[in-house]
C-alpha cells in the first residue's frame, strides 16, 4: 500500500458512535457527530448516519458543502460561528449555525431572505472555559432582538467547555445552561428545542448518572474516532481506541552516536531541545514530518520512541533492533495528530469497511481523470 497512510476502520467506526448513541439515548440525549477531523468525509459521515447520529456537524463550510454534494440525507450545522464573508453560503448549505454575534446573524437573516429561506440559529453561551459564547447575562436581550429577525428560527442554546482552558463540565454549569432554557421559555413563551451540553468532554458528566436536567445534545467527534473521553483522555469502555492508525515507511536505518556534535543553534522549529548521551542508538527515519502530522500526537509500537521530527522526517529509536529500509511503522494517534494528518495532502486516507479497503485518494483521482 501508498505510504504514508492513514488506515480508517469503518466498522469499529460505527461500532464507537453506535455504543455512544445508545448509551446517550438512555439519558434523553442525541448525538450530532462532528465530522470536522474526517474533513467531511462522506464514508465517515455515512458510517455515523448508519450508527444512529441524528444530525451532522462540522466547523467549515467548506466540509459541509462536500457533505451536501454527497448528499447526505441529515441535518447539517456548522458548529463554529459564521464568518461575516460566508454568510450566504452558511444560509445555503447548513440548516442551522451556532452564533455567538448579532451582527452576524443580522447578516445571515438578509441572506436567508435573498434565497427565500429560513435559517436555524443556536445561541453559543460563555460558562467559563473562555472560548466562544454570549455572556449569560446578555443571552434575554440577544434572543429577544433575533426572534424579530425575518428568516430567521431560533432553535435553541449550546455551550463549549474544556477545548481552550480545560474547563470541565459539571453539574454546576450544566445546570446554568438549564436554566437559562427555562428563563428563555418563560420570558418569551417559546419552546426551546436544542440545549446542547458540549463536546466528548461531557461523556464522563453525561453517563454519570447525573441529574441532566435540559441538556439534550452533545456533539461528538474524537470520542467516535478513537474512543477516548477527552478530559484525561482515558480510553472509554467498550469502545475501540484503534479505528484509526497512521502508517510510514522506513528511508533511513543506521547505528548513530546519541549526541549531536557542534554548535548547538535552533533547530527547524525552534529551541533545541536537550540531547543526553546514550552512547551509539539505532536510529530509524521515516518519510513523514511536521508538514504531514503532530509527532508528539503519535504512539508508537513498544520498543520504538520518537525523538525528534523535522518537517519530512521522523526520527525514532529502537532497543538495539534495526528496522529495514522499505519497512512500515504503525502509530495510534491523539487527536491533535489526527487533524494535521487528515488535513495533509501528501498522507492517503484508506477505509477499510467489512474486510474491503478502498484508497479514498486513488478512486477520487480516478473520477477526475474520467471526468
Amino acid at each position: 500500500m501508498i505510504s504514508p497512510r492513514l488506515e480508517i476502520d469503518l466498522d469499529k467506526i460505527h461500532h464507537n458512535a453506535r455504543t455512544l448513541v445508545e448509551r446517550l439515548a438512555v439519558r434523553g440525549i442525541s448525538v450530532t457527530g462532528v465530522t470536522k477531523a474526517a474533513l467531511g468525509s462522506s464514508e465517515i459521515s455515512a458510517t455515523l448516519l448508519r450508527a444512529g447520529v441524528s444530525a451532522l456537524g462540522d466547523s467549515r463550510i467548506e466540509n459541509i458543502e462536500a457533505m451536501r454534494l454527497a448528499q447526505m440525507p441529515v441535518p447539517m450545522t456548522l458548529i463554529r460561528s459564521p464568518m461575516l464573508s460566508q454568510a450566504k453560503r452558511v444560509v445555503m448549505h447548513t440548516d442551522i449555525s451556532f452564533n455567538t454575534e448579532i451582527e452576524v446573524i443580522r447578516k445571515l437573516s438578509c441572506e436567508a431572505q435573498k434565497a427565500y429561506r429560513t435559517h436555524g440559529v443556536v445561541l453559543m453561551v460563555e460558562l467559563g472555559d473562555l472560548r466562544e459564547g454570549i455572556m449569560p447575562g446578555d443571552l434575554i436581550d440577544c434572543v429577544r432582538e433575533i426572534l424579530n429577525l425575518p428568516n430567521i428560527a431560533f432553535k435553541g442554546i449550546g455551550t463549549n467547555l474544556a477545548c481552550r482552558s480545560g474547563v470541565s463540565p459539571d453539574i454546576r454549569n450544566m445546570a446554568v445552561l438549564s436554566e437559562l432554557a427555562d428563563s428563555i421559555e418563560e420570558i418569551f413563551g417559546l419552546t426551546v428545542d436544542i440545549v446542547s451540553g458540549g463536546n466528548s468532554a461531557n461523556l464522563n458528566w453525561a453517563l454519570s448518572g447525573a441529574k441532566i436536567g435540559r441538556i439534550n445534545n452533545l456533539r461528538l467527534g474524537e470520542s467516535i474516532l478513537l474512543g477516548r473521553e477527552t478530559l484525561l483522555r482515558q480510553p472509554i469502555d467498550g469502545l475501540h481506541i484503534d479505528s484509526i492508525t497512521l502508517t510510514a515507511e522506513v528511508i533511513e536505518s543506521k547505528v548513530k552516536p546519541s549526541q549531536p556534535t557542534g554548535k548547538i543553534a535552533q533547530t527547524a522549529f525552534g529551541e533545541a531541545s536537550p540531547i543526553t548521551d546514550r552512547g551509539y542508538v539505532t536510529q530509524t527515519i521515516l518519510a513523514i514530518g511536521q508538514q504531514d502530522v503532530d509527532p508528539y500526537g503519535l504512539q508508537s509500537p513498544s520498543g520504538i520512541e520518537i525523538q525528534g521530527a523535522s518537517s519530512d522526517h521522523l526520527i525514532l529509536e529502537s532497543d538495539n533492533n534495526v528496522i529495514s529500509v522499505g519497512a512500515e511503522v504503525t502509530f495510534q494517534l491523539n487527536y491533535s495528530a489526527l487533524l494535521r494528518s487528515m488535513t495533509s495532502p501528501f498522507v492517503t486516507k484508506v477505509m477499510k469497511n467489512s474486510s474491503n479497503w478502498i484508497d479514498r485518494d486513488l478512486e477520487e483521482s480516478t473520477f477526475k481523470k474520467l471526468c
